[in-house]
């Protein structure tokens, strides 16, 4: 199991739902293409599953 995920906004927000939103703008995306890194956790795991078709994950 990695330690790190690279997470990167892939798509627009504009007409998500609201929810989805918020859980993009906690993991820290605000714009196309911007990438964050986050530890490995069930927590963050589970953010970017609300999300997964808005984003790519990298395993680092």
């Amino acid at each position: 199991m990695a330690t790190k995920l690279e997470i990167t906004l892939i798509k627009s927000l504009i007409g998500t739902k609201p929810n989805q939103r918020k859980t993009a703008e906690a993991l820290g995306l605000r714009k196309l293409h911007q990438s964050v890194e986050h530890q490995d956790n069930a927590a963050i795991r589970g953010m970017v599953g609300k999300v997964a078709h808005l984003v790519t994950l990298k395993e680092i």
